[in-house]
C-alpha cells in the first residue's frame, strides 16, 4: 500500500483502549500508514501482556497506563514494557496520557464513562478528540460540546454512524438540515420473536450478524440500546433537536446514516461493516488514502433496504427516546441503569427481557432536572446506578 508522504509529519496519536475491538481496529490504520499516524500512547483496562506487545511494536511510544493499578504494578515488577516506557495507572494515568504534550489527537475507545476525565482533559490541553466512547456525551454533552467550542476542538466522531453523519454534512450548516437518520442492523435477535426472547442466553446475544465488537455493545444492539444512546450522542454532536434524529432498520449494515436536508435531498453514507472506515476518515481527515480493507464491490448485489423500527419490539429505543426528550439528566440515568443491566445479564443475573424493565423502572423513579455543573451530572450518574442495583 502506497500514500504520498505527509505534508507536515505525522499525525502522534493516543489510543485510550489499545486492547478493545475499536483499539485493535486502530492500530490496523495506523500500522497501515506509518509516515503518517504515530503512537505516542496507549492505555488499557488490565490486560498488561497485550499492552506490552503493541508498546514492542510502536517504539515512538514512552506512555502507557493501565487502569487496573494491579496490573499496573505487576507490569512494572516484571518489566512487560520497554526501557524507557513509563507505566501509569487508574483514572490519573489515562488524564496524563491525554494531555501529553507531544501529542496531536487523542483517541477515546474506553468502554462506559470512564473515559468522560480524560476526554475533558484532553481538551482542555488543546487536543482533537476522536470520539468512540458515545457515553460521553449522553452523560455529558451539554459540557463537553461547551468546553469544545471554547478551545476550538475539532471532535471527531468514530461510531460509524456519526462519523457517517459528518462526511455527509460537509460544509452545510445546521439549518439546512431537516433531520439526521441512522441505521441499525437489528443485533442478534432482529428476528425472534419476544416470546423467544425471554429464553436467549448472554452466549446467543454476543453473536452479532454484522459486526465484531465488545461484550456490553453487542448486547445493545440487541436491545437497541446502542441506537437509543447513539441518537443522544448525535444531538449533541450536530447541535439538533430530539425530533431531528430518527433510527431505521437495515439489516446490511452498508448504509451508515441518511441526512435529509430541508430541501428534501437525502444523501446517504455507505461503507462495508468495519469500523476500520470510520476510524480511518477520524485519524486523517481531511486526508483521503487508501482503505486497509476491501471497500463495496459494486459488481456484486446487495440490498439498501430500510424498515421502520418497531419500539414495542425494542422498548429501550423508546426509552432512549423519551429520555433524549426529558433531557438534562436522564439520558445519563438511562446509561448508568444500562449499564448495570447489561452486566447483570451478562452475569446470568437477570434474563434478556429484565434489562428495559430495570432501566424504565430506574427512569420513573428518579428526578431529572438540567445540571448546573458536571458534578450534579457524575451525582446522578452515581444515583442512577445505586436504584439499578437495588432494583436487581
Amino acid at each position: 500500500m502506497t500514500a504520498p508522504p505527509p505534508a507536515s509529519g505525522p499525525q502522534r496519536i493516543v489510543l485510550l483502549g489499545a486492547t478493545g475491538s475499536i483499539g485493535e481496529n486502530a492500530l490496523r490504520v495506523i500500522e497501515a500508514y506509518p509516515d503518517h499516524l504515530q503512537l505516542v500512547g496507549i492505555a488499557a483496562r488490565s490486560n498488561a501482556d497485550q499492552l506490552a506487545q503493541i508498546a514492542q511494536r510502536h517504539p515512538t511510544i514512552r506512555n502507557v497506563t493501565l487502569f487496573d493499578q494491579a496490573a499496573a504494578s505487576r507490569a512494572r515488577s516484571e518489566g512487560l514494557f520497554p526501557n524507557g516506557v513509563e507505566v501509569h495507572k487508574g483514572l490519573e494515568g489515562l488524564t496524563a496520557l491525554a494531555t501529553l504534550a507531544e501529542a496531536d489527537v487523542v483517541l477515546c475507545a474506553v468502554v462506559g464513562v470512564t473515559g468522560l476525565e480524560p476526554s475533558l482533559a484532553a481538551i482542555e490541553a488543546g487536543k482533537d478528540l476522536a470520539l468512540a466512547s458515545k457515553e460521553i456525551l449522553v452523560m455529558a454533552g451539554k459540557f463537553v460540546m461547551a468546553a469544545a467550542r471554547e478551545k476550538g476542538i475539532t471532535l471527531r466522531p468514530v461510531d460509524s454512524e456519526h462519523n457517517a453523519v459528518y462526511q455527509c454534512l460537509g460544509d452545510n450548516p445546521t439549518k439546512d438540515i431537516s433531520r439526521i437518520v441512522l441505521t441499525a442492523s437489528g443485533g442478534a435477535f432482529r428476528d425472534r420473536s419476544l416470546e423467544q426472547l425471554a429464553e436467549v442466553t448472554p452466549a446467543e446475544a454476543l453473536q452479532h450478524p454484522n459486526w465484531s465488537m465488545g461484550p456490553k455493545i453487542t448486547v445493545d444492539s440487541a436491545t437497541m440500546a446502542n441506537k437509543g444512546l447513539e441518537l443522544i450522542e448525535a444531538r449533541w454532536l450536530f447541535d439538533l433537536q430530539p425530533e431531528q434524529c430518527q433510527a431505521v432498520l437495515h439489516r446490511g449494515s452498508l448504509a451508515h446514516c441518511i441526512v435529509e436536508f430541508t430541501d428534501g435531498a437525502m444523501l446517504t453514507h455507505l461503507c462495508p461493516p468495519s469500523m476500520t472506515f470510520p476510524i480511518q476518515h477520524a485519524l486523517m481527515h481531511p486526508l483521503r488514502l487508501p482503505p486497509v480493507e476491501p471497500s463495496l464491490d459494486l459488481r456484486q448485489p446487495f440490498s439498501l433496504d430500510f424498515e421502520p423500527l418497531d419500539q414495542q419490539r425494542f422498548p429501550l429505543l423508546g426509552l432512549a427516546i423519551e429520555s433524549l426528550r426529558t433531557g438534562g439528566t436522564a439520558p445519563a440515568a438511562y446509561n448508568a441503569a444500562n449499564e448495570v443491566a447489561v452486566e447483570a445479564f451478562l452475569n446470568e443475573r437477570i434474563p434478556f427481557l429484565q434489562i428495559p424493565r430495570i432501566v424504565e423502572q430506574t427512569l420513573e423513579q428518579m428526578d431529572h432536572r438540567d445540571p448546573t455543573d458536571l458534578s450534579a451530572v457524575i451525582s446522578h450518574d452515581a444515583e442512577a446506578r445505586r436504584l439499578a442495583q437495588h432494583l436487581l
